[in-house]
């Protein structure tokens, strides 16, 4: 890509309201099997993201999580040639967690822009460096065992080592951003980090507010709360949704009910007026590890046929208006994943490493990893474990409605189990 195609790329996806919104799906890097996910599963995902019956719009961007497929140390993800195959556009995912640089996610980005030049680098839209890495060293984060993080400080060097490394290549003006809860965007000990980026992503799920009257009639209400006060932080820059959804099956968590009309609701009644507003990330396409009990998927072994009616109303009122109850707060969402070589991560959704670990899925390499134990080598993610695999992927955990009452949530979660996708 031409420096001058990138800025103008950079400049529409960054105007907001006047540009058609990113919409699209989390893609995590194994199968729901823990298997690493190949060219053809990619493509395979890909294409039914595009193909979805009754679409209201184009979702053909899909989010990842690592540049690094899964079980390799510093190999470039699959999910590249797979973009190019089905003309898939990318927003690229570092991980930043527990680890002290992101040179292997570098060294594969590199890898995969000189293999495949602007055939590639003209599909990604934008680049993640770190996901909840600073709501993990939170409070909430340490006292709810959320896994290794980083702090502030560490995430903003990440980024600048980032436009470092892409300095003089087709990706110098790629735009950057850090992926985390709205609790850690509005803790003011981060804004370092809001001031090197170029736009805010936040993660946020009604569904887990159980803190809150969090039926779904008012999920509307709550996550405006999430974007809102990212909002009132951002100094005037873009806030892009990067995770919502609503479960379609699984156990309640306060008032939040996992069904599928419910899950059919939040797309139409919250779903639909925010794709028409912000750029948005589905949680999700496709389920995870089949063990855990919360499933997201809007597709059964991705079947181009949703389980529930995805159009949207012809008169899209926005969401802010639509729901019931109000709320002083908002869920700020945990997602717990990881991307780092040797690692077994037991409180991962989506990584390769534990595939039995606590709230782990979607994982690959070590089994029955549960938060540091089986722990024979230092990796980037919550345990370590012999072999080489990478942690990659999201899925989101725990909504709260303040830092403070993340004790109680999480409570409720070790009763539960594991259930994370």
């Amino acid at each position: 890509m031409r420096v001058a195609s990138v800025l103008g790329a950079a400049a529409t996806l960054l105007s907001g309201a006047s540009a058609q919104s990113v919409l699209g799906f989390n893609c995590g890097a194994t199968s729901d099997t823990g298997a690493a996910k190949t060219q053809a599963d990619f493509e395979k995902e890909f294409k039914t993201a595009q193909n979805l019956d009754g679409a209201p719009a184009d979702f053909n961007t899909i989010r990842l999580y690592s540049n690094i497929q899964a079980g390799t140390t510093d190999s470039p993800i699959e999910a590249f040639p797979a973009a190019i195959a089905t003309g898939t556009k990318l927003f690229l995912g570092i991980w930043a967690s527990g680890t002290d640089n992101i040179d292997n996610e570098l060294k594969a980005l590199s890898a995969a822009v000189s293999a495949h030049g602007t055939k590639l680098t003209d599909l990604i839209v934008a680049l993640s460096v770190g996901s909840e890495d600073m709501y993990r060293v939170s409070d909430a984060g340490i006292r709810a065992k959320a896994g290794v993080g980083n702090g502030a400080e560490t995430i903003v060097g990440f980024i600048r080592d980032a436009r470092s490394k892409l300095k003089g290549t087709p990706l110098a003006n790629v735009p950057i951003t850090h992926v985390d809860t709205w609790t850690a965007w509005v803790n003011t000990t981060n804004k370092a980090v809001i001031d090197e980026i170029d736009f805010l992503s936040v993660n946020a799920f009604p569904f887990y507010e159980s803190e809150n009257d969090n039926r779904v009639s008012n999920a509307g209400s709550l996550l405006d709360v999430a974007i809102s006060s990212t909002e009132g932080v951002a100094g005037g820059k873009d806030v892009w949704v990067t995770e919502t959804g609503w479960a379609y099956t699984g156990p309640s968590f306060g008032a939040g009910v996992a069904t599928v009309d419910n899950a059919e609701t939040y797309w139409q009644t919250v779903g639909c007026p925010l794709f028409t507003e912000r750029n948005t990330f589905w949680y999700t396409l496709r389920d995870a590890n089949p063990a855990n009990q919360v499933k997201f998927a809007i597709t059964d072994n991705l079947s181009t046929t949703p389980r529930f009616n995805i159009s949207c109303p012809t008169n899209k009122s926005s969401h802010k208006n639509s729901t019931s109850g109000s709320s002083t707060s908002s869920g700020s969402t945990h997602t717990a994943s990881g991307s780092s070589s040797n690692t077994a991560s037991g409180y991962s959704a989506h990584s390769t490493g534990s595939a039995n670990g606590i709230y782990g899925s979607n994982s690959t390499g070590s089994a029955n990893g549960t938060w540091g134990s089986n722990s024979t080598s230092t990796g980037q993610g919550y345990n370590s474990t012999s072999g080489a695999s990478q942690s990659t992927g999201a899925g989101s955990l725990i909504s709260v409605s303040t830092v403070n009452s993340m004790a109680m949530v999480m409570s409720v979660v070790f009763a539960l189990g594991a259930w994370a996708l």
